[in-house]
């Protein structure tokens, strides 16, 4: 906000003077003398426009609650009153999103609608985006490691075809990092956390901004023993970015991210194992010394014309530099550079007098990864095995219109079009088997919306939409051989309702997929892949449904439950029988307590009720279980706060995640990763 003064033309004055002048010299006109008189001052604000590439909280909420579909927001302050350490600490109460660390490591199974479903580590099937610019690879898949949650303002979750606001079209969706910038953040803050396990956790971060420059950095640590035995865990990473406004209508700004990560992989034991000695490590991973340790570079810029309010136009661009040394059945050594551009443009206007919202964009991302493979010995490389040069493309094109029907209905249209491209050439050819490939996926996906405003905080919504998701390198060479697949696609249709008052938010979306050629990746009994499978047709559907609900001055209810009915259709194998990996509910569920800012007391639980399915047959399950917590904390003055995170009080024995294998023939194979034994952990943190 500024003073701007008040400035009389230069002719104007002369004018003043000259009439002065004369009225003074002339008797008719001549007044009698007055005493003089001083007059307040007078001084007029204005508000310099938004920036276009920070946008704030505020209109991040806005803009989610205007989607025809599901969509939540989560506010980094939130999740900040107990520990942060996992995906499953931000987004385990983001409605919709099924999240599960794997075994209390930051790497976790995150899936929306399913997913990814197959995919128990890394990631696929979303696209994961830091301040709207891609943390994929090229070729789809993502590293939940990239990701520092102590670093984000707030989350974006944009579930299916809603996130054509960013160009996505996967069954998923897309989940949005926002980063904090030099306005908006404190000058210095101060964050340490411990407790079970060889647990600690520390951030540093630093804040300022002048009149047209800001400037935001972010240095964190963490590391952790492991509830298990062979589950160290160490990663060290700076976020930053800084800003400059050019002008009222033009800013631009950099971001910089640096990742260290080494993790020992425990793997996976028989569900007799996981009961009586989940604390135990697979034999195997211990003797290959199984790990998976990456550097990440990465930096992207972006700038932001709005020459209105209601016009903005954004171009961005990203480079990342990522080497893994990745020891698992084999040693895989991975050196990938991706490189990415996306223009962006949102406009609003009036067509006949009704209010029109149109996004449009083009984007493309290229990637190159060399892929060494060697015999696994004790955790070294030994003899070559084989050695891929593999490149990935992404082009697509999209756009959605939003037109307002009248005060009460608004319609959606919009659509994706993308053609992306699987190239691998094979550098060390064994048995006479020649394993290149050069594939190409092209596909349009549309998307028809409606919107019904019952009031200004309540909405229904309802759409249908195609989705298109190409395989990435890991199911075209992430087993023992290349295994060639098609993309998968999916016909998606949505219902819900979304309410966002001062004492009540809720968010319940009921939506049913019918997917061809589901992207099944598969395991055997000791957890190696086995490449990938197309389904032939599939069926996702459920229930997503969040609510925070304030019913008393000081009680606050939060729940995210998750009802997923996963099944084949009529399959000429496994007939109409359940997906294996996901269980069918899930509810995440707190009660906060809170007279003041002094103090907060806040019980919570994780029901997962039934057993699922760990195989495609349908012949061995994983069990349920009931998991009770417990939060404390407060602030303490005005710049000190504090917490107390208690899990798993009953140290209930548990299994967080499973493999997923074709048929388990009813027995207890090596398939399951036990949760978190009772654990307690403290965290003091200081703003400036």
């Amino acid at each position: 906000m500024s003073i701007l003064p008040i400035a009389m033309p230069r002719a104007s004055r002369l004018a003043v003077a000259v009439a002065t002048v004369l009225v003074s010299s002339c008797p008719a006109f001549a007044a009698p003398a007055l005493p003089a008189t001083t007059l307040d001052a007078v001084e007029v604000r204005g508000v310099r426009p938004d920036l276009t590439t920070a946008p704030r909280i505020e209109q991040a909420r806005e803009r989610l609650d205007e989607r025809a579909g599901g969509t939540a927001l989560i506010d980094g302050d939130a999740y900040r009153a107990g520990r942060v350490s996992t995906l499953t600490d931000a987004l385990g109460f983001a409605p919709g999103v099924f999240v599960q660390s794997r075994f209390g490591a930051e790497e976790a199974r995150v899936s929306i609608r399913g997913s990814g479903l197959q995919r128990t580590f890394h990631g696929r099937g979303l696209e994961v985006l830091q301040d709207g610019s891609p943390l994929n690879l090229a070729d789809g898949a993502f590293d939940m490691q990239a990701i520092e949650p102590l670093a984000a303002r707030y989350i974006e979750v944009w579930r299916g075809a809603n996130a054509l606001e960013y160009g996505a079209a996967t069954l998923g969706g897309a989940i949005n990092f926002v980063s904090p910038n030099g306005h908006d953040a404190a000058p210095i803050d101060a964050r340490v956390e411990g407790g079970s396990f060889g647990y600690r956790r520390e951030q540093v971060a630093l804040a300022g901004a002048t009149n047209d420059a800001d400037g935001f950095l972010s240095v964190t640590g963490f590391q952790q023993d492991g509830y298990r035995e062979h589950a160290k865990q160490e990663t060290y990473r700076l976020s930053g970015n800084a800003g400059y406004r050019f002008g009222d209508t033009l800013d631009g700004r950099v971001y910089l991210t640096h990742v260290e990560t080494n993790s020992e992989l425990p793997g996976n034991l028989t569900l007799a194992q996981s009961r009586t000695d989940p604390r135990a490590a697979s034999a195997g991973n211990v003797a290959l010394d199984q790990r998976r340790d990456f550097r990440l570079d990465r930096i992207g810029a972006k700038l932001g014309w709005a020459p209105d309010e209601a016009q903005t136009l954004t171009l961005s661009a990203y480079y990342a530099d990522k080497s893994l040394h990745h020891p698992i059945y084999q040693v895989l050594e991975q050196d990938s550079r991706d490189t990415g551009v996306d223009l962006r443009w949102r406009g609003e206007t009036e067509i006949a007098g009704h209010r029109n919202v149109l996004i449009a964009g083009v984007a493309y991302a290229r990637g190159e990864i060399d892929d060494d493979r060697f015999v696994n010995v004790a955790g070294r490389a030994g003899a070559r095995t084989n050695a891929f040069e593999q490149r990935a493309t992404n082009a697509k094109a999209y756009i959605e219109n939003q037109t307002w029907l009248d005060p009460q209905w608004a319609l959606s249209l919009g659509g994706q079009g993308v053609r992306s491209t699987r190239r691998s050439r094979d550098l060390f050819v064994t048995g006479g088997r020649d394993e290149s490939f050069d594939v190409d996926y092209t596909g349009f996906s549309p998307k028809l919306g409606v919107r019904y405003l019952i009031d200004p905080t309540s909405q229904l919504f309802a759409n249908i939409s195609r989705s298109l998701e190409p395989p990435s390198f890991g199911e075209l060479t992430g087993g023992p051989g290349v295994t060639q697949v098609d993309e998968q696609k999916a016909t998606t249709a949505e219902i819900g309702l979304r309410v966002q008052r001062d004492a009540l938010s809720l968010d319940v979306a009921l939506y049913r997929a019918r997917v061809d050629g589901e992207l099944l990746a598969l395991t055997d009994g000791n957890g190696n892949p086995l490449g990938t499978v197309n389904a032939d047709r599939t069926i996702h559907q459920g229930l997503e449904l969040g609510l925070a609900w304030h019913f008393a001055p000081a009680w606050t209810l939060s729940a995210n439950y998750l009802w997923n009915d996963f099944r084949f259709d009529h399959d000429a194998v496994y007939g109409d029988n359940e997906l294996a990996g996901v269980p069918p509910q899930q509810l995440r569920a707190s009660l906060r307590w809170s007279p003041g800012d002094a103090l907060y007391v806040a019980p919570n639980i994780e029901w997962v009720p039934q057993d699922y399915y760990i195989d495609h047959a349908n012949t061995f399950s994983a069990p349920g279980y009931t998991l009770a917590g417990l939060r404390v904390g407060g602030a303490i003055a005005s710049n000190w706060s504090w917490f107390v995170d208690a899990r798993n009080l009953a140290d209930r024995r548990w299994i967080s995640s499973t493999n997923v294998v074709a048929n388990a023939m009813g027995r207890d194979q090596a398939s399951f990763l036990p949760g978190d034994g009772r654990s307690f952990y403290v965290g003091v943190e200081w703003k400036m």
